[in-house]
């Protein structure tokens, strides 16, 4: 009989070997390896590298794969005029996820080969994985009136991304820091946005298609928007006398507090302790301690009264604002690191494809009604 589950839970809609998301234990794996493992220890291009092809790379496979990437991240004109042209207050999301969708116009794929010749596909992936970084920082650039910085191949992916961002390669620890928030988020089993691309690709649609579905699917506040609130939350606050009797009035207001609690963990994100340690030594270094103490405060708080403990969301939030990133570029940031995963689950999808169809459950009226004619219906 089949089985009614309200939002999939529970449900296994497919095998992967890329990433495992234990709730019960609070442990994460990529291919392997806990991601408690990997995180300090490898860099994002690494975590790509291990995700498309189920292994770490050698020191020659990484600086052959390294240079694939770098070369791929000029965008095309006609992207570039977009960004520059595309209204100064849009939702940078809205404008990501639009020039993604036009990296699709600019391929050059032969119509012939229908999406399915494997070196295309995987340059499309190495493609969009190259270029979203540089398409998010151009348009926070264009919006602010700024010149837009030449690609360059001799910066990693946090450096570039930085690099682009404010006119300048960015200090070590900055690009460091950077880069280990792209690792923790680079995938996390059939979360909402891979389970769209995954969905998408299935379709037997071009990659870029995949991609962009899972950047609109990521956008949403319950999915990748849930840091900007994080920021927005301690704003409120204002200041640590203040962190309780807020949460206090929100709880009785039986409202969400956002950073708390998760879909899949039942105990804490294995991600957060790992953030929650650069929030402090970024604090350290900068010198401002409030964000972070307030956030401790309310971690600590939430806790105790409610058994709930803080995701990657809560902490990734501190980090993300102390490197000076803009606020509603704190999601773009994800989707960034998540394409990697995106594309990844592309691939292996792609590897045994099967369209997704799953039933329904009808609710509507008992099969019988009759029609009236129009001009006697009241």
């Amino acid at each position: 009989m089949p089985v009614t589950a309200k939002g999939l839970e529970g449900i296994v809609a497919n095998s992967t070997r890329l990433s495992d998301v234990r709730g019960d234990v609070g442990q994460l794996i990529y291919a392997g390896y806990d991601i408690n493992e990997l995180a300090g220890k490898v860099s994002f291009c690494e975590v790509i590298y291990l995700l498309y092809n189920g292994r770490l790379p050698t020191l020659r496979e990484l600086g052959q794969f390294e240079g694939k990437l770098r070369h791929l991240r000029e965008l095309p004109k006609g992207v570039v005029d977009f960004l520059q042209a595309a209204p100064k207050d849009a939702v940078p999301m809205d404008v990501i996820r639009t020039a993604v969708s036009m990296l699709g116009l600019y391929d050059k794929g032969t119509p012939d080969e229908s999406g399915l010749d494997k070196n295309q596909i995987m340059r499309r992936c190495l493609d969009v994985t190259a270029k979203i970084g540089v398409i998010a920082a151009y348009y926070h650039r264009a919006r602010k009136g700024k010149s837009l910085p030449p690609v360059r191949s001799d910066l990693t992916e946090a450096e570039h991304f930085l690099y682009l961002l404010n006119g300048e390669v960015p200090a070590k620890e900055a690009a460091a820091t950077l880069d280990m928030a792209f690792v923790l988020h680079a995938d996390h089993g059939m979360n909402a946005s891979t389970f769209s691309a995954r969905v998408t690709i299935a379709t037997l649609t071009d990659v870029y298609s995949a991609v962009t579905a899972a950047i609109a699917t990521l956008k949403g506040p319950l999915h990748g928007g849930a840091n900007e609130g994080v920021i927005a939350m301690l704003k409120e606050i204002g200041s640590e006398d203040n962190v309780i009797p807020w949460l206090e009035d929100q709880l009785g207001k039986k409202k969400k507090i956002m950073g708390m609690g998760h879909r899949v963990y039942k105990v804490l994100d294995p991600r957060a302790p790992l953030l929650r340690d650069v929030a402090q030594k970024m604090t350290e270094q900068l010198g401002e301690a409030k964000w972070l103490r307030m956030s401790e405060k309310i971690a600590g708080y939430m806790k105790e009264k409610k058994d709930l403990n803080a995701n990657v969301d809560f902490y990734s939030a501190t980090v993300y604002y102390s490197l000076g990133l803009p606020t509603d570029y704190f999601t773009p940031v994800f989707a960034i690191s998540r394409t990697a995963g995106w594309t990844a689950h592309i691939l292996e999808q792609l590897e045994d494809n099967r369209l997704y169809r799953p039933l329904s459950e009808y609710t509507g009226p008992e099969v019988g009604l009759t029609v009236t004619p129009v001009e006697q219906r009241q």
